[in-house]
């Protein structure tokens, strides 16, 4: 009897448990669907407060996958040395300095001795146009274009004389030698270098010194004479 009063009392209390328990269940899965249902109607307020207090996501990155290259050398010294031949010039080829040039020694040429040149023409007064065939002076004339000086006389001055009685000899002398020219024909015979008073040369006429007749003349002198015009 004893027995079976024991077996009783642990069947009711295990009906009391199981009874408990469920009745515990209900109420939270009421309490879950009631804050779903709250949840659900007020969450356009409770998303920026859950986003406010959600903690940060981190991923982590994926390791780089290393490729088959091969390395780099990427000091800066290298750079710096590259850079330098880059921007460097090529220096200067040495050009062999030239060897100094010798000057040729002047051949010598046989020099004929200068011919005698026969001339003849109608002789004017030299004025301002051009100088062909004229005469300037009583020892000055031009022929041909080339002013000749007569190399064996000095004549009075006209434009430099010094008194009258200079000036009308020099006009003598001047009138003289054109007569003598327009005679006929002369012969140049080359007495020296040309300069700025004429190329000089020996006028003559049949061998005679055209020169040597004025002198004879009185109307000019030797060269390096002495006397004066204005006596």
């Amino acid at each position: 009897m004893a027995k079976t009063a024991t077996r009783r009392r642990k069947s009711s209390a295990r009906s009391k448990a199981r009874g408990g328990g469920s009745a515990l269940s209900w109420t939270i899965i009421g309490v879950l669907a009631v804050g779903g249902i709250a949840l659900y109607d007020n969450w356009k307020s409770v998303k920026p407060m859950l986003a406010a207090h959600a903690p940060v996501a981190t991923f982590a990155r994926p390791a780089t996958v290393a490729r088959n290259e091969p390395e780099r050398d990427t000091s800066p010294r290298q750079t710096a040395s590259i850079t330098a031949a880059r921007l460097t010039p090529p220096a200067a080829v040495p050009i062999p300095a030239k060897a100094p040039v010798v000057p040729e020694k002047p051949v010598p040429v046989s020099v004929s001795p200068a011919q005698e040149q026969t001339g003849k023409a109608a002789f004017g007064y030299c004025g301002q146009g051009e100088h062909i065939n004229c005469v300037a002076d009583g020892d000055t004339f031009w022929y041909k274009g080339e002013k000749i000086a007569i190399a064996d006389v000095v004549t009075p001055g006209i434009e430099t004389a010094r008194c009258d009685n200079e000036k009308r000899l020099g006009f003598a002398a001047k009138l003289r030698l054109l007569s003598i020219l327009n005679a006929g024909s002369f012969s140049l015979n080359p007495a020296g270098q040309p300069g700025k008073a004429g190329a000089p040369h020996v006028v003559s006429r049949d061998g005679r010194s055209i020169g040597v007749q004025m002198i004879n003349e009185g109307l000019a002198r030797k060269p390096g004479a002495s006397g004066a015009w204005c006596a």
